[in-house]
């Protein structure tokens, strides 16, 4: 039974929009922003400095570490100061936040290394969301960036992304093994929905027979 719904996207793609409709189809809870309040409430830093830092890779991280655990002040765990933390450490938050959200069910988390870290759950559906450069365009400046903005934001971003994924997975973006389904979110983000939604029914009624016959 399909418990959870993981969405990679291409920047741009309308991959948070689709994630939405598809939390809210199944009644499920959306970790996209969430996610990220999530890991700054845990481990007691700002949400911005969260935001930073997610889903890079930055040789500048340690200073910019200072940031995502202290800000303005000095955090206290059991009368001790928080190390500082590597990108390798900060990755291991992430995971282990997401199986936290995994095992408890009836959730649609976006990003964030989700792909890989839930890669051997069954229980655990994974969508990736591409569209056409052009497309991407008309989403990003919809949101009113300009079209130069917008094509900045796309080629970094993605790379960016890419960049995550090779140095800690050490996979190509995306990675095609990874996904139940991949589709282009140009014909309508409803379109999408209804294909994912028509794809996990389904593997829950391919999946219910087997488990029936154990």
């Amino acid at each position: 039974m399909i418990r959870v719904v993981v969405v990679e996207r291409e920047f741009g793609a309308g991959g948070g929009v689709i994630a939405k409709g598809i939390a809210d189809r199944l009644g499920f809870r959306l970790w996209d922003h969430e996610l990220t309040c999530e890991i700054a409430r845990r481990y007691k830093c700002d949400i911005s400095a969260v935001e930073q830092r997610e889903e890079k890779v930055d040789p500048t991280f340690y200073r910019l570490m200072r940031v995502f655990m202290r800000g303005s002040y000095e955090e206290q765990i059991g009368g001790s100061k928080l190390e500082l933390l590597d990108a390798e450490q900060l990755t291991h938050m992430f995971e282990k936040t997401q199986l936290d959200l995994a095992a408890k069910g009836n959730a649609v988390i976006v990003g964030r290394g989700a792909p890989w870290f839930l890669r051997n759950r069954p229980d655990t559906f994974c969508l990736f969301v591409y569209a056409p450069v052009e497309e991407k365009l008309r989403r990003t400046t919809a949101s009113g960036v300009s079209r130069a903005e917008a094509e900045e934001l796309l080629g970094r971003i993605d790379n960016e992304r890419a960049a995550f994924v090779k140095k800690f997975f050490n996979k190509n973006w995306p990675c095609r093994d990874l996904y139940h389904l991949m589709v282009n979110s140009k014909f309508g983000d409803e379109l999408v929905i209804d294909m994912v939604l028509h794809q996990i029914e389904a593997l829950n009624n391919v999946q219910a027979p087997a488990l029936s016959a154990r």
